[in-house]
């Protein structure tokens, strides 16, 4: 069997069972949401998380924001594609590139969909580490469009990690979730090392909860 042949098959079969997989391990948890104290803008803003902890996001998402329109920034590698017509079925566009690869291409078609009412999503440490890092493209969106940035991630009282260099986190079926958006934030006036330890330090508030 020819390698192309083989991602043809992934393509054509895995993104639609992960998609029926994470609802199924999300529909068995019983879940705890903690959201901002106000509604959200309705202009587009910047939804940030590790890109260890993924998986959740798009149940987060959509009871932050409900319907809204959202393009997640995911890379253009197989796992990538992968990945894109996975989060397709939960009706979320996607940006191909990094702001590590081809940053130009894929800012511009960033600040086209913002544009365009879009919310952007996407991991500041993806999509190939450092885990924690923020990288510049978060940033570089955020002070040219003046978007508010959301903090978000999730952990679980029972989970799977896997050994990958995010520390990726699988929440084990029947176990509570616990999901979190917190208050939004600019940093539209600080410099840039400034701005990449603000995001840094919101979305590492999270990493340490207990229940």
């Amino acid at each position: 069997m020819s390698k192309d042949f083989k991602r043809k098959l992934i393509l054509l079969f895995v993104p639609f069972l992960g998609y029926l997989v994470v609802n199924l391990i999300y529909l068995s948890c019983k879940k705890r949401y903690f959201l901002p104290k106000e509604e959200l803008d309705e202009g587009a803003c910047i939804i940030a998380f590790w890109h260890g902890k993924l998986l959740m996001q798009p149940f987060l998402y959509k009871k932050l924001r409900g319907s809204h329109k959202v393009a997640t920034m995911i890379s253009e590698h197989f796992d990538g594609e992968v990945l894109s017509r996975m989060v397709k079925f939960f009706g979320f566009d996607s940006i191909r590139g990094s702001s590590r690869k081809g940053a130009i291409k894929v800012l511009k078609e960033a600040f086209k969909m913002v544009a365009k009412g879009y919310d952007i999503g996407l991991t500041p440490d993806g999509p190939k580490g450092p885990r924690y890092s923020v990288a510049d493209g978060i940033v570089a969106i955020a002070q040219k469009k003046d978007l508010s940035i959301v903090p978000c991630n999730f952990t679980a009282s029972s989970f799977w990690r896997l050994k990958s260099w995010d520390g990726f986190m699988i929440p084990k079926p029947f176990s509570t979730i616990y999901l979190f958006a917190d208050e939004p934030f600019k940093v539209t006036s600080l410099d840039k090392e400034d701005a990449k330890a603000k995001i840094k330090e919101a979305l590492l508030k999270r990493e340490d909860f207990s229940a």
